[in-house]
């Protein structure tokens, strides 16, 4: 899916998007994070700021200039430790004092599944991953963050990554990178987990939301529309990795080149990863196995009934 051409924001530019609402767009642009990452800040007085961003020194120059004189930040919260939305976190809480809220560190939030894979160490994964990142408080599924004039539902959507938090605010919703209008997002082993993404878009479709504020790209306005094409989208890649099988045993990488064929050279390792993701997630299924050994270059099979 193409990404839109109209959202092209100033880098570094506090856009007000509602009342109470303003985004900042962070100065690091390439094909995984599009424009680059969007930092949110919620409030009027005391604000929340969402995903400070990847380190660099001059988003953080950005958003502490961002805060007016009769504000102060109260309040950072990261929805996950990827490198392009938690590093900045510590050096932006250093600066104004305040405390970080997430769910947890790098490996929180990971399935039981997925937790035995990376102890085998076979499946390769680990991309962009904060490992460092450490909470000041932690975030529980369901848990309501109040601050001055706003409240947070803090709602745990795995799958993406084990500690993916998306946060309700009234019929708005900060979805970070598990629903983004300019691409789908990608779902690496042993970090990400297909199972639990596709369980978190269930999750999130039980509400009524008028809006979605993606962490990248701009924001979904047809948040049922776009989450039922995140299903249709990977259950046709599921369809699509199962017909490839049918032509005999594969990797995750020989797939992905037929599947993805259109997808650009520089994207083709990301593909391989979600590829791999579907087939650790028909494997639990027992619809395909490995042969042999379940790790990153295994060759995998249909499984005959």
């Amino acid at each position: 899916m193409l990404p839109p051409d109209d959202f092209d924001p100033a880098i570094g530019v506090a856009e007000e998007l509602e009342p109470g609402l303003r985004r900042l767009v962070a100065p690091n642009p390439s094909p995984m994070t599009y424009r680059g990452t969007n930092t949110y800040l919620l409030g009027t007085g005391g604000l929340a700021v969402i995903d400070p961003g990847p380190a660099d020194d001059s988003h953080l120059a950005a958003i502490l200039a961002s805060v007016g004189p009769d504000q102060k930040i109260t309040h950072i919260i990261v929805t996950h430790t990827h490198l392009d939305h938690s590093p900045l976190a510590r050096p932006l809480a250093d600066a104004c004092g305040a405390p970080i809220h997430a769910f947890g560190g790098a490996t929180a939030g990971r399935s039981e599944v997925m937790q035995e894979l990376a102890q085998s160490g076979l499946i390769g994964g680990g991309e962009g991953i904060d490992s460092n990142f450490a909470p000041d408080i932690l975030l529980k599924d369901g848990e309501v963050l109040h601050g001055d004039g706003w409240q947070l539902e803090a709602l745990h959507t795995p799958g993406h990554i084990g500690n993916h938090l998306s946060l309700g605010w009234g019929d708005a919703c900060f979805t970070a990178d598990h629903v983004m209008g300019w691409a789908s997002s990608l779902v690496s082993p042993p970090d990400g987990d297909l199972t639990d993404f596709m369980a978190s878009c269930a999750k999130l479709a039980q509400g009524d939301w008028r809006i979605f504020y993606p962490g990248h790209g701009a924001a979904v306005t047809d948040t049922a529309g776009r989450l039922a094409w995140l299903v249709a989208h990977r259950n046709s890649r599921e369809t699509a990795i199962l017909q490839a099988l049918d032509a005999g045993p594969a990797t995750a990488r020989s797939i992905a080149e037929h599947v993805y064929a259109e997808t650009p050279a520089a994207l083709l390792g990301a593909a391989t990863r979600n590829v791999l993701a579907h087939l650790v997630d028909l494997t639990g299924k027992t619809t395909v196995e490995p042969r042999g050994p379940l790790h990153a270059e295994a060759e995998f099979q249909r499984v005959v009934r």
